[in-house]
C-alpha cells in the first residue's frame, strides 16, 4: 500500500511512532527534501522508519499505481508492507462494542458519538467525514461492506482527502449496517438519521451516546437502515439547491453533537 500528500504520511508516521510493529513495516521514499518533508523525515527517524532519497521520476513511477487524484506525491511517498486491503486504522466493530460497554460502567458521563456512512461510495466524502469526525470528537465512523468507498483502491482517497485523521479516527466495515445500529442501540446508543423533514437541529437535543447516520445524496438512508432511527434530523438551509453535500451535513451535525456537549459543561 502506497500513501501520498504531506498529512495522510505525516499523520501515518505520527501514530507509527506509537506502535513499533506498524513503524517496522513501512518504508518513506523522497526526493529533495523541502521543510515539510524534512519534518515527516524527522518524525520517520524518531519511530525507526527507513527513508529512502530517490529522483522525482522515480516517485512519480511508483505513484501511477495510485488513484489518479492521489498520483501528486509532491517528492514523498509511504509505503507500507502487508498493509493487504486494510487501512491501519480499522477496527473489528464487535470487540469496539464491548470495550465501549465495559468503559460506559466506569465513566457514565462521557459522551461517546458514532457515525454511519450508508451508501456513500465517493472516497473524497468518506475522507472529509473522517476528518469531521476527528474534530469533533467522535469516536467510530461505520461503512458497509457492500455499496461503500472502502477498498484498497480507495484507500489512499480517503487518507488524503481526510488530512491524516484516517490515522486517528477507527473505522470497521460491517456485513450489515441495520444490524449494527440494532446493537449500537441495545448498548444505549439513540439513533439518529439525517434526512429531509426531520426536527432541525436548533430545535432538538442529541443524546448522551448518538449514533449520526448519513445516507448517500441519491438514495438518502436505505430503508430497513431508516426504520432503525429513533429521530430524523435535518439542518436549516436557505439554498436554491435540495441538499448539501453528504460531507458538509454531516460536519455541521457533528459540530452541533460537538457544541451541545460544550455547552452542557
Amino acid at each position: 500500500m502506497l500513501l501520498s500528500g504531506f498529512h495522510a504520511v505525516e499523520e501515518r508516521v505520527r501514530a507509527a511512532q506509537e506502535d513499533s510493529g506498524a513503524a517496522s513495516k513501512m518504508r518513506i521514499y523522497f526526493s529533495k527534501p523541502g521543510p515539510r518533508v524534512k519534518k515527516i523525515l524527522d518524525l520517520a527517524k524518531s519511530a525507526k522508519i527507513q527513508c529512502e532519497q530517490t529522483d522525482n521520476k522515480t516517485l512519480d513511477q511508483m505513484a501511477q499505481s495510485l488513484a489518479q487524484t492521489a498520483r501528486e506525491c509532491r517528492g514523498i511517498l509511504l509505503e507500507i508492507q502487508g498493509d493487504g486491503t486494510n487501512a491501519g486504522n480499522l477496527v473489528n466493530f464487535d470487540v469496539w462494542l464491548e470495550r465501549f460497554k465495559a468503559q460506559s460502567e466506569t465513566n457514565q458521563n462521557k459522551r461517546t458519538t458514532v457515525v454511519i456512512l450508508d451508501s456513500v461510495t465517493d472516497p473524497h466524502n468518506v475522507g472529509a467525514v473522517i476528518r469531521s469526525a476527528d474534530q469533533f470528537g467522535a469516536a467510530l465512523v461505520i461503512l458497509p461492506e457492500r455499496r461503500g468507498a472502502n477498498d484498497v483502491e480507495n484507500n489512499e482517497i480517503i487518507a488524503r482527502s481526510s488530512a491524516g485523521a484516517a490515522s486517528w479516527v477507527p473505522v470497521s466495515v460491517v456485513t450489515n449496517l441495520a444490524r449494527a445500529a440494532r446493537q449500537l442501540k441495545d448498548a444505549g446508543f439513540w439513533i439518529y438519521g439525517a434526512d429531509a423533514g426531520g426536527v432541525q437541529i436548533q430545535d432538538g437535543t442529541f443524546a448522551q451516546n448518538s449514533v449520526l447516520v448519513m445516507g448517500s445524496e441519491g438514495n438518502g438512508i436505505a430503508r430497513l437502515l431508516k426504520e432503525t432511527c429513533d429521530t430524523i434530523v435535518s439542518i436549516p438551509t436557505c439554498g436554491r439547491i435540495d441538499s448539501l453535500n453528504v460531507s458538509v451535513a454531516a460536519g455541521v451535525l457533528l459540530y452541533e453533537i460537538y457544541r451541545q456537549e460544550l455547552s452542557s459543561k
